[in-house]
């Protein structure tokens, strides 16, 4: 009876999880691709459906297919940030979803049909998933600061350009102080916008305009997306990056590397089961790496290490080294982080089997201990010869 009240206990978290945080980002980023496609369907398409259409201007119309594509592409951002876990990322797609959701609805048109649907499904299975998304958005000094030259130097502009506009060109609004400056800074300069060549005052504006534009935009790709770039390459080389560590659930953790460990990581390797190793020595760490196998440097038996291996959202933690008295402290830390999670331990010596239970493994086995009986076992033609063939290398 505990049995089946702690199963129905489960269950609801269980059905929760059916709805994965990669399909969570996966759902979100078809929905962006989708608006940018749908915009650009609906701007080259003159028919009108729906039963709002006697109420809906042309030109609202014609502006949310515009926004549409812009509103597509700031969700690959929002999905990118998803990815991240960054809960920054959570809010800004579940603001996006249902504005999406509107623009499909206000675009009067057949086909943006399937992007209503997905955006309304979209914003259930984001809800689901909120607790996956916890990550705070951190800025560096460098960072903040290269946006901020990147926002105060269009401020710059288009206040400027908006003021000064007797000396220019198709200058009348603020809209076309933004214009100018933004086809200035960014070096695209269609022509469009000029300064009146016998305006002293308009000319060193507008190449104040095009210098300081020119180095804020070039600083704020390099502060902004260097660390994504690194990552990139990082991962590349087969490091595993803090974004991927945020998208860990439901895997097994296996704390520390030894000779027991080896065959561990074998095992679910070839079950291709998410799991991510913990350890500290480098050169094991290295060769892990090499293998594209997902590790943490670090102590296992410190807390750091650990929680960046999302040890709290981990189905199994393994301990399994050469070391009884390391795995003990592993397993303590452990429990201590991930309360609720099993934890399975090997104990080299069978004499500390009791210690590291009482450290907090839920289940401790001896292979020495376990291999004596099985060799026994099959001695005396017991029915284990498959298991033993395997424990011996065999085919």
């Amino acid at each position: 009876m505990v049995g089946d009240g702690s199963l129905r206990e489960r269950l609801p978290a269980n059905w929760r999880r059916r709805i994965t945080t990669r399909a969570t980002v996966a759902l979100v980023l078809v929905v962006a691709l989708l608006s940018v496609v749908t915009a650009i369907v609906n701007m080259t398409s003159d028919v009108v459906w729906g039963p709002l259409e006697p109420y809906i201007p042309a030109v609202v119309q014609n502006t949310v297919s515009f926004t549409g594509a812009l509103t597509g592409f700031t969700m690959v951002a929002s999905a990118l940030a998803l990815r991240r876990g960054l809960r920054v990322g959570w809010w800004a797609t579940l603001i996006l979803l249902p504005f999406t959701a509107v623009q499909a609805v206000l675009q009067l048109n057949p086909y943006s049909v399937p992007l209503i649907v997905l955006s309304l499904v979209s914003i259930p299975a984001l809800l689901l998933t909120r607790t996956r998304f916890t990550k705070p958005l951190s800025l560096t000094t460098t960072q903040i600061a290269a946006g901020a030259a990147l926002v105060g130097v269009q401020a710059y502009g288009t206040i400027g350009g908006y003021v000064l506009r007797d000396e220019f060109e198709a200058i009348d609004t603020m809209l076309d102080a933004f214009y100018f400056t933004l086809i200035t800074s960014s070096t695209v300069g269609y022509g469009d916008v000029t300064p009146d060549t016998d305006s002293v005052e308009a000319m060193l504006f507008t190449m104040s305009v095009l210098v300081l534009g020119v180095a804020s935009f070039g600083i704020a790709v390099g502060a902004l997306l260097g660390p994504a770039i690194q990552s990139r390459i990082t991962k590349t080389l087969g490091k595993m990056t803090d974004s991927e560590l945020e998208l860990l659930s439901d895997h097994v953790v296996v704390l520390g590397y030894g000779e027991l460990t080896e065959p561990i990581v074998d095992e679910l390797s070839a079950t291709d089961r998410e799991f991510v190793v913990v350890a500290r020595n480098r050169d094991a760490t290295d060769d892990l790496s090499d293998r594209d196998i997902p590790v943490v440097t670090g102590n296992p038996s410190d807390e750091t290490p650990l929680r960046r291996a999302k040890v709290g959202r981990a189905e199994a933690i393994l301990v399994a080294t050469n070391e009884d008295a390391e795995d003990a402290l592993s397993i303590l830390t452990a429990r201590q982080l991930a309360p609720e999670t099993r934890v399975v331990a090997a104990a080299t010596d069978r004499e500390n089997t009791t210690k590291l239970e009482h450290a907090g493994a839920d289940t401790v086995i001896s292979p020495s201990l376990l291999g004596g009986s099985l060799l026994v076992r099959s001695a005396l033609g017991g029915d284990d010869s498959e298991l033993i063939d395997r424990i011996l290398g065999g085919e």
